[in-house]
């Protein structure tokens, strides 16, 4: 929440929220974000599900009066599948290697101890001491 509070400020220059203004939005949106759980829960269960799903959350802001947020919550839902779906791709581009599990793991072994010894080997020379 932060985050978002500063990317606004940070695109009204002169503009900035004090600490109570600050902690009562913050306050707000725990307060909506626990509103909207709730209600999804009780239509999971209506259901017979025991995991809120996307439909879940679209029926609780539909029945809870936000109907405005159902287009931007259905384009986000779409990007994270889409980002899943792209992330599976690349565990099966492991798969693909042709390398076992185990030759996987020594590897990366491998690449560990390698990366621990440029570590531990610190510096080639010691750095000068600034002149007083």
């Amino acid at each position: 929440m932060l985050t978002i509070i500063t990317e606004v400020l940070a695109s009204d220059q002169g503009m900035s929220f004090a600490k109570e203004t600050r902690d009562l939005l913050i306050e707000c949106c725990v307060e909506f974000i626990t509103m909207i759980s709730s209600e999804a829960n009780e239509i999971a269960e209506k259901d017979a599900k025991k995991t809120i799903a996307c439909e879940h959350i679209v029926k609780a802001l539909e029945e809870l009066g936000f109907n405005e947020y159902v287009p931007d919550l259905l384009e986000v839902a779409q990007q994270f599948k889409s980002q899943q779906a792209s992330r599976e791709k690349k565990q099966s581009k492991i798969e693909q290697s042709g390398m076992s599990e185990e030759e996987l793991l020594r590897q990366q072994e491998e690449l560990f101890r390698s990366a621990n010894e440029k570590f531990n080997a610190g510096p080639a020379e010691p750095a000068a001491e600034p002149a007083a």
